[in-house]
């Protein structure tokens, strides 16, 4: 029972960026990964999509949102800084293929928690903005774990 933990697309540059962090959104670059990961998507059916509600988490999902027919769900506990305690009740609670858009702090504490709970790591990690880890899901518990690289122009995906 596969869900998908995404970390959202590339976005503008924090340094550069005069308003609210939560209103930061993707940059051309990070568009096209949306897309192209809406297109990955194409063969999963996705019944929910949850994000962070910072704009460059909804961004990233409205591609897939689009495409699947599915109304995205922002929930504050996938923004930054979240715990992974109540991300990993929501892990639990999901419909298999539910897909979940979230940022780089928390993403890897969730990992590294599930991790701790005897879910193993299947090749390399990935880390990097727009990259998607899936979660194998076994009644209350996480198995393994695959990072998908993120999507890229002309690179297969």
């Amino acid at each position: 029972m596969p869900i998908y933990l995404v970390r959202h697309a590339k976005a503008g540059s924090k340094d550069r960026w005069d308003g609210d962090d939560r209103q930061r959104p993707l940059t051309d670059k990070g568009r096209v990964q949306a897309q192209l990961l809406a297109e990955r998507f194409f063969h999963v059916p996705v019944p929910r999509i949850f994000s962070s509600p910072y704009v460059r988490c909804v961004e990233t999902v409205q591609p897939l949102s689009r495409a699947c027919g599915v109304d995205i769900e922002p929930i504050e506990l996938l923004a930054e800084a979240g715990s992974f305690a109540p991300i990993i009740d929501l892990l639990l609670s999901v419909p298999e293929h539910t897909v979940l858009c979230s940022h780089g702090d928390t993403i890897p504490e969730t990992i590294a928690a599930l991790c701790r709970r005897g879910m193993e790591i299947d090749g390399p990690e990935d880390w990097r903005k727009g990259s998607t880890w899936v979660l194998a899901r076994e009644g209350e518990l996480f198995t393994h774990a695959t990072a998908w690289a993120p999507p890229r122009a002309g690179g297969g995906d």
